[in-house]
């Protein structure tokens, strides 16, 4: 049997989805989990916090992928079972579906070069901004270029909001999506609504 098949069918038997699987030339067998992810029902509001992979749930994915590799032979020095991580990559649809409205970190194969309208720099390849759905179907990138408001600085009422941009972009054109690393030390704020 096929290290892909043995691994998958060990982490879905357990009732967790299996993101990536990854071997390295030192014999790491490094495999990433997650808890299983469906789309709200129509009319149903979606959860306010979001369930996470813990330190258990690794353990036994770890024990279990063990004795299903020893059994079959598998090649590989040490094992190593983790979760996506706060920055972790969206490769799917329904990646992209999950984290709507989330802030991401986007990298393009190519500079987007003359389609760049505006204040754009036409050789940029990289954005960060909050994922939405594009009116065509699509996906898009909305960012604002300005730079982040500081923690205690006064903001005048009369300031105008800096300018939105938006970059609407296909699955072809991409080379990474990743969501954006942010993190929060005063707790997690539920989402709005």
């Amino acid at each position: 049997m096929a290290l892909q098949q043995i691994v998958e069918e060990t982490v879905t038997g357990l009732g967790y989805d299996l993101v990536e699987i990854e071997r390295t030339a030192g014999g790491l067998l490094r495999i990433t989990i997650d808890l299983p992810w469906a789309p709200p029902a129509e009319g149903q509001p979606a959860p306010l916090l979001e369930q996470f992979i813990t330190v258990e749930d690794c353990e036994r994915v770890t024990r279990q992928l063990q004795f299903a590799l020893e059994v079959d032979g598998a090649d590989y020095k040490r094992l190593e079972v983790s979760s996506p991580g706060i920055d972790r990559l969206l490769r799917h649809e329904q990646d992209f579906i999950r984290f709507e409205g989330q802030e991401v970190d986007l990298t393009l194969k190519e500079a987007i070069g003359e389609a760049a309208t505006g204040s754009i720099n036409a050789n940029r390849k990289k954005f960060r901004g909050t994922l939405e759905r594009a009116e065509g179907g699509g996906w898009q990138i909305v960012w604002s270029d300005a730079p982040p408001i500081k923690p205690g600085v006064r903001v005048s009422k009369k300031r105008e909001a800096p300018p939105l941009q938006a970059l609407g972009f296909t699955f072809d054109e991409l080379r990474e999506a990743r969501l954006a690393p942010i993190v929060n030390f005063k707790g997690r704020a539920a989402k709005p609504e």
